[in-house]
């Protein structure tokens, strides 16, 4: 792990972050607002001490109460990966700046986390389904989705017949066949 790096960052953004800056083996993470993302990557790319010059991923989280937007950025300054959370979305109309003014690939990768998670990129100049139908209605990736047949499941009412492991075709008769937990 980069401490330099650790140092380089609390002395930029030590007033922006929204937590600790956390590392582990070869990955630094930031937290910060969904307003801030702008001009902290614009940072992060252009000044000449951190030229994280790749974003080699963009992704969508839904952690169960909030939204967050996660950026895998590279940079030939330092040997650790920089972890870039949009952290504390709103669950009902979580939005975040787009960044595809710094990293124009970045289109795709919004695209992709406005499809599955419902997250709005302003900004984005071509923000429309990519995987799901124009018309359809519910994003996939979100914690509160279900699938047609979960409409009426109660968190009690066991496991669904998809989910049963079933033993061997010669077990004993009577025997015990284990399920997988709900």
């Amino acid at each position: 792990m980069d401490r330099a790096l650790k140092r380089r960052l609390e002395a930029r953004f030590g007033d922006r972050l929204t937590a600790p800056i956390h590392q582990r083996h070869d990955q630094t993470e930031i937290r910060i607002g969904a307003g801030e993302v702008p001009d902290v990557c614009r940072t992060l790319h252009d000044d000449p001490d951190f030229r994280f010059v790749l974003l080699a991923d963009l992704a969508g989280v839904d952690t169960g109460t909030s939204m967050q937007v996660v950026y895998h950025l590279w940079s030939d300054t330092t040997t650790d990966w920089l972890r870039v959370i949009a952290d504390g979305l709103s669950r009902d109309d979580p939005r975040v700046p787009s960044i595809t003014f710094l990293w124009p690939g970045a289109e795709w990768m919004e695209r992709e986390a406005y499809d599955m998670f419902g997250i709005t990129f302003e900004g984005n100049r071509d923000l429309r389904r990519i995987y799901m139908p124009p018309d359809y209605q519910a994003f996939p990736l979100r914690k509160d989705f279900y699938l047609a047949d979960d409409a009426a499941r109660s968190p009690g009412a066991g496991v669904r017949h998809m989910e049963q492991t079933h033993g061997p075709r010669n077990a004993r008769p009577g025997a015990a066949v284990r399920k997988a937990p709900a």
